[in-house]
């Protein structure tokens, strides 16, 4: 492969290259259809591993949350620690508290929450690339046409390995990372939550600026649309300028001008004053947290709804990988037909038919094989109704042929 580079002079930040490759031979296609089609075997197998384990995770998932249901003890707003609930799983609805501000000493910034993120943006170059193929003097040609822009990005962007660094190079580090700073000890009412619970908010919102004490600012920093600006000019920023926003999660404390306390919904097993994971004897653990007020019967509502939209969207990937493993493994018969252009082109439509119909009979196959080993006694009394007209129609046969 050679590569032709063509640069437009008017524009510096654009330019164009251009790749030649020779058409590869036809050992050469059918080697890589033969790596396709091992890719092809293998990402099969894994749809049917996805399919048939996502039937008993369905099931073991419901039955938790069935035998959670009618253990879980409700807990009043304004319960207090009662020791015969121990090692009993629990449900309560309260305000969140913690036991000390977050703060970040260097924009000066107090937040009474959960959590505190701060995210830093730095104005660099950003390299975007589009390309074409087309055919020359039978040969594959394609033109890449880069462009470069700049942009505020939380991520570094290394630009060595741009086409044309030359004019578009980026610093190679932020004077500033970006953090999340979470509170040591969280409780609702008078319990204290778990690691995991923790986890679960999430409910980011931005910190507002407007009503922000400019006057304690250090010099270098200036405020605008919610931003602390490492520049004193944040409409015309230069590459390696940086920015900063903060964002809080679970209000907690007393109501300040940020909004009342955060409520939220837990079904998890008391242990003492913590709240802990509680293991289920079907085998799933629940550490359920909802960022409302919701009742027992509602929470584990919603967590059903939940186990159903996760059960058809592992349906849907698993067909998706059988597809186009079934493509990826027959692709070699388009291969060895693809020098007649009509041909081609018939096979490659019949391909993608017969990859979509082996597709879904296989998928509901499997899909019925997991029902049959996961849930036998419920596909034993589906077989049992399915069979169930037949064998009124045999017996009115029956009948008609003794009168």
């Amino acid at each position: 492969m050679s590569a032709a580079p063509t640069f437009a002079e008017k524009n510096p930040n654009q330019h164009k290259h251009v790749s030649v490759k020779s058409n590869p031979g036809f050992l050469e296609r059918l080697s890589e259809t033969a790596g396709g089609t091992v890719v092809g075997i293998g990402l099969f197998f894994l749809s049917i591993y996805v399919l048939f384990t996502n039937e008993g995770r369905a099931l073991q998932t419901a039955s938790s949350l069935d035998e959670g249901l009618s253990l879980v003890v409700p807990l009043g707003p304004h319960s207090s620690i009662e020791l015969q609930n121990n090692n009993r799983l629990v449900h309560l609805s309260a305000q969140l508290h913690t036991s000390q501000p977050l703060s970040d000493p260097n924009y000066k910034v107090v937040v009474q929450a959960v959590k505190l993120k701060r995210q830093v943006e730095m104005y660099q170059w950003v390299e975007y690339r589009e390309s074409k193929d087309y055919q020359e003097n039978g040969e594959t040609k394609t033109e890449t046409t880069y462009t470069y822009n700049t942009e505020w990005k939380s991520e570094l962007i290394n630009s060595r390995n741009f086409d044309k660094e030359i004019g578009h190079q980026n610093p190679s580090a932020m004077a500033v990372e970006s953090v999340t700073v979470v509170a040591p000890e969280v409780r609702a009412g008078p319990f204290m939550l778990s690691k995991g619970l923790v986890e679960q908010i999430n409910n980011f919102q931005t910190l507002s600026l407007r009503d922000f004490p400019a006057f304690n600012l250090d010099p270098f920093l200036t405020i605008n649309d919610d931003y602390f600006y490492h520049t004193q000019n944040p409409h015309r920023p230069e590459v390696g300028d940086v920015r900063v926003r903060f964002s809080y999660a679970g209000l907690s404390g007393e109501t300040s001008h940020l909004g009342p306390a955060q409520t939220v919904s837990i079904v998890a097993m008391q242990r003492g004053e913590q709240l802990m994971p509680f293991k289920t004897k079907s085998g799933d653990t629940l550490e359920i947290l909802y960022l409302e007020e919701l009742s027992a019967e509602e929470v584990f509502e919603r967590e059903h709804k939940s186990n159903t939209m996760k059960t058809w969207g592992l349906r849907a990937a698993g067909w998706a990988l059988m597809f186009l493993s079934i493509q990826l493994t027959m692709r070699i018969i388009h291969t060895l037909v693809d020098w007649v252009p009509i041909l081609r082109d018939l096979v490659s439509v019949g391909l993608k038919i017969f990859a979509l119909c082996i597709s879904c009979s296989l998928s509901l196959l499997t899909i019925g094989v997991g029902w049959l080993f996961y849930r036998p006694l419920v596909a034993a009394a589906l077989g049992a109704l399915a069979l169930l007209p037949v064998f009124l129609a045999r017996s009115g046969l029956s009948a008609k042929k003794n009168e």
